[in-house]
């Protein structure tokens, strides 16, 4: 274990942020020098700790089965090689997770039951980085070649674990992505300042070392259909993500002004890193409204104030959470809480148990104001309380309902289950054999961290399928799996 006080010793201790001034003028990372580089002085401390409870429970709330314990010990000793090779054990990504995560391990963290928990999230960042800045991480090509071909449609987490899995398993990978760099919504739908793209493309120069392929701008379904993908390769990999997005039908909504968040913050993405967007859909001296109170609506509120929002209001139908855990949701599991991220920091109002009416326009037809109503705790309207707030811009982020079915999954006559997700059994293939589904698109909208445990574990059934037998990592079948946090 790490230090055997450390626990009693040390409070919990986080990296401070950059300037609220300063961060919102430019797109880079909230931490000064990168989050890793921030927490650098005070995490060998943190990690100090991770108390020896027994049985490690955040073993349990990481989705991934990230060996955490084991990893804290050796930061707190400054084994920064050893460390970064128990953390790639299980996680191809950490610094994606230790960016974008939200941290079920921690709230599962044994010492958090009466003190602040480990910043377990913290810890994994920071090593991911000593990493690579050590280089320590290197590609890893396989020593020969199985001679089969197995095509991962998707770049998100999901299908670039899957890949990683795969091809240093020594089989031929192709990843198709139809937008002209991989990724997915890791480069364009998570904002520069949570995670520059440079994580992210260096990465893929690992992958691209280690013997995958990337084909971007190839729509499958449409440039390439799911007849030639199967005739062409010996087992396909679906990790097209959960991307057809809930819509808010409420009168005033065919008005100008009124879009999805993924309209919105892909543009914006591109613009930070330098790329020309004709007409670009901006909320610069707007009014902004949007609508949803998760990680989606808190990019939009992010991205909003570097456009130079007049003014910025995030709507949810749900209640404010307290900051403390409610009883129905004990230890170890995942609590709504009140959180406060990096955007909310800068600005902007939060308004809970709210209902959308009406969106108001103006005679040129585009949205001026948005009419809105309290609701109880069984979100039915409180009379009298109906009020308008003005809105020339609002962004719809209230989730995902499944993978888009026209195309791809109708020419592939995969079956899909109730939710609209595509089905599968515990070997994560589809109905239709060698098609295998891995990430949103067969579990629904969810984190990052199921995403990669996800690619991974079909990797691992897609070796077994190919080979016979696998000596890839196969956490537990989807069918045995909690929908999640």
């Amino acid at each position: 274990m790490a230090d055997p006080r450390g626990f009693l010793k040390h409070d919990r201790e986080v990296a401070e942020r950059r300037p609220v001034e300063e961060r919102v003028r430019d797109w880079n990372e909230v931490y000064p020098g990168g989050m890793g580089r921030a927490l650098l002085p005070i995490i060998n401390t943190q990690a100090g700790r991770c108390m020896d409870c027994g049985i490690p429970f955040c073993h349990q709330g990481c989705p991934l089965g990230n060996l955490i314990p084991e990893w804290n010990d050796l930061v707190w000793r400054d084994d920064w090689e050893d460390a970064s090779e128990r953390l790639h054990a299980t996680n191809n990504f950490p610094e994606f997770t230790g960016r974008l995560c939200p941290a079920p391990c921690e709230t599962a963290c044994v010492l958090g039951i009466n003190q602040p928990a480990v910043t377990i999230k913290n810890v994994e960042v920071t090593i991911a980085d000593q990493a690579w800045d050590r280089g320590l991480v290197r590609p890893q090509p396989p020593e020969w070649l199985t001679g089969k071909r197995v095509a991962v449609v998707g770049s998100g987490p999901a299908g670039l674990a899957a890949a990683q899995q795969l091809t240093r398993q020594g089989h031929t990978v192709a990843v198709y992505e139809r937008a002209d760099k991989p990724g997915g919504l890791l480069r364009y739908g998570i904002p520069e300042f949570k995670m520059e793209k440079q994580y992210l493309d260096r990465r893929l120069r690992q992958m691209e070392r280690e013997g995958t392929v990337f084909r971007s701008g190839v729509a499958v379904g449409k440039d390439v259909t799911g007849e030639q993908l199967v005739q062409r390769f010996d087992a396909v990999v679906l990790a097209i993500g959960s991307t057809r997005p809930r819509d808010l039908q409420v009168p005033g909504r065919e008005l100008d002004g009124i879009h999805q968040a993924m309209e919105f913050l892909p543009q914006a993405n591109r613009v930070a890193l330098g790329e020309e967007v004709p007409d670009q859909l901006t909320a610069e001296d707007k009014h902004v409204v949007i609508i949803g109170g998760g990680d989606t609506g808190a990019d939009c509120l992010g991205t909003s104030h570097r456009q130079g929002a007049k003014s910025v209001t995030q709507l949810e139908i749900m209640p404010m959470p307290g900051e403390d855990r409610p009883p129905t949701q004990p230890w170890p599991t995942y609590p709504m809480l009140f959180r406060v991220s990096s955007a909310h920091e800068e600005g902007g109002d939060r308004v809970y148990s709210v209902s959308t009416k009406e969106f108001v326009g103006d005679e040129q037809g585009r949205v001026r104001a948005l009419r809105l109503v309290e609701v109880d705790a069984k979100f039915q309207e409180v009379a009298g309380t109906e009020r308008e707030i003005p809105a020339d811009l609002v962004l719809l982020a209230m989730g995902f309902l499944g993978p888009e079915q026209e195309g791809l999954l109708e020419q592939l006559e995969v079956d899909l289950d109730e939710r609209g997700n595509v089905a599968r059994g515990s070997d994560y293939q589809s109905s239709v054999p060698g098609v295998f589904v891995a990430g949103d698109a067969g579990r629904g909208q969810s984190l990052i961290v199921w995403a990669i445990s996800e690619g991974r574990a079909a990797a691992a059934a897609v070796d077994r399928f190919l080979t016979g037998g696998t000596t890839l990592p196969s956490p537990i079948p989807p069918t045995e799996r909690p929908l999640a946090v």
